[in-house]
């Protein structure tokens, strides 16, 4: 459970300012369940530059609280949380001062987002908060008052927490909260879940991450992996004792996502899921008249393949639907081995490829188009998905043929240019499984936004 927040001051000599603002959201991850923002009589005259930045004036102050009179309900909010802030080292000191002040020890783990944005969105040209989020498309308002730039901070975490492929952040925060061992712990992680599609990271008690999985539903996942009574699922059972979420909205982003933190995490239950999630594999050739041939085999990683597919009847279903779609010969598709002309041609299906009735310029233009529509070989394009909120879109990035990341951007966020793109963008490893992955979801998903990317 994270605190984010944000304090105004009324400046002057260090340990001697007064809070004027004070905003604080509670955030557990996935959204926001709590929040306390006031005014604050700091019982001190604000300094005249402070006041030129933040509008806020010791007039307005005067019948706001003072800070022993909310007090308490900081020390409620914060309770089990880090606290996070942009620039945190001068938030939790200002805090921590104020307590004092009362006599009270003010404790707290706390979280930086400048320090974690220089290492998860490197070259930026400034980690302000005004200038990182507006280069990164996130909304800010009320400048310098508390209340905006906590609401912005809170979406730079979120999108810093899905930037932290590694699980860095939510590992250290795991190992630091009070663990609680109760005997109904498997009916609350279940209880505490979200219906929502995202990945999900088991922990045990000193926050290592022993199994990852995604779902469309993480709540119902949860449910079957702890009422199951399987050796692998009870020792799982056994373990756990926190389990961390990450909404994705799309799908195809859980799908990459778990794909890409197995690999880097290497949970000891997912061992069986390391493997290649495909065994077969699209290729090309062309035959002795000058017809494309298109024939499914054992994927091989020394061939370039044009798309992979799970099994073999996978493989043997998009072939048929893609005689159809495309007019395709069933003998140059492989799934017809007949010595003369094709079944689809005797239905009218087929052009005559299969018996040179059809030249092979014509018939090529076709295969060609299929190869295009499930190859990303040497294109440039972005696949656009659903988000984890109404008001934002999910983004997977394709260059040169290569996987390059995911990420997101609000829906009245215009993205002209390629820096802006990538500046979202969290990277992530091409690989077949990645290309797998994608390719396997375009595929089955014919709505999906598809854009390509103009060359420069």
């Amino acid at each position: 459970m994270y605190a984010i927040l944000d304090i105004e001051t009324t400046g002057g000599k260090y340990n001697e300012e007064g809070i004027t603002e004070i905003a604080i959201y509670k955030y557990d991850g996935q959204e926001v369940v709590d929040q306390f923002i006031s005014l604050i009589n700091p019982e001190r005259p604000i300094q005249p530059f402070v006041v030129n930045l933040t509008g806020i004036n010791n007039q307005m102050l005067r019948n706001a609280p003072k800070f022993f009179e909310v007090a308490k309900r900081i020390v409620e909010i914060t309770s089990d949380c880090v606290i996070v802030a942009h620039n945190a080292s001068f938030d939790y000191r200002i805090l921590r001062t104020e307590f004092s002040r009362l006599g009270f020890e003010y404790e707290r783990q706390s979280l930086c987002t400048v320090e974690l944005s220089k290492k998860l969105i490197p070259d930026q040209e400034s980690y302000s908060l005004g200038k990182l989020v507006r280069n990164l498309g996130i909304p800010l308002s009320d400048r310098h008052r508390a209340n905006g730039d906590a609401l912005a901070t809170v979406k730079l975490f979120k999108l810093l927490l899905t930037k932290d492929v590694e699980k860095e952040i939510v590992v250290n925060t795991v190992r630091t909260e009070t663990k609680r061992q109760v005997d109904d712990k498997l009916l609350k992680l279940i209880e505490q879940a979200p219906i929502a599609t995202g990945v999900y990271y088991m922990h045990r008690e000193d926050g290592t991450i022993i199994y990852i999985g995604k779902s469309k539903n993480i709540k119902k996942r949860l449910n079957q992996h702890f009422t199951n009574d399987n050796r692998k699922s009870k020792r799982i059972q056994a373990e756990v004792t926190n389990v961390t979420y990450e909404i994705t909205g799309s799908e195809l982003l859980a799908l990459l996502k778990e794909s890409e933190e197995i690999k880097i995490n290497k949970p000891k239950y997912n061992r069986a899921l390391r493997k290649t999630k495909f065994d077969q594999a699209l290729y090309q050739f062309v035959d002795a008249n000058g017809y494309i041939n298109l024939k499914v085999a054992k994927a091989d990683h020394r061939k370039k393949s044009i798309t992979t597919f799970s099994n073999r009847q996978q493989a043997k279903s998009f072939m048929h639907r893609w005689a159809e779609e495309y007019k395709l010969c069933q003998k140059l598709l492989g799934i017809d081995t007949g010595k003369s002309n094709c079944f689809n041609y005797t239905i009218k299906q087929c052009l005559g490829a299969c018996i040179t009735e059809e030249s092979p310029e014509e018939y090529n233009i076709r295969a060609q188009q299929l190869i295009r529509n499930n190859s990303f070989d040497s294109q440039d394009m972005v696949i656009i998905d659903y988000g984890r909120d109404i008001d934002e879109q999910s983004v997977v990035l394709i260059e040169e043929g290569q996987f390059r990341g995911i990420g997101y951007f609000n829906l009245n966020h215009q993205i002209n240019t390629i820096e802006i793109l990538h500046s979202i963008i969290t990277p992530m490893s091409h690989n077949r499984d990645a290309q797998h992955i994608i390719q396997s979801y375009v595929r089955k998903n014919k709505k999906l936004k598809i854009i390509p990317i103009p060359k420069v």
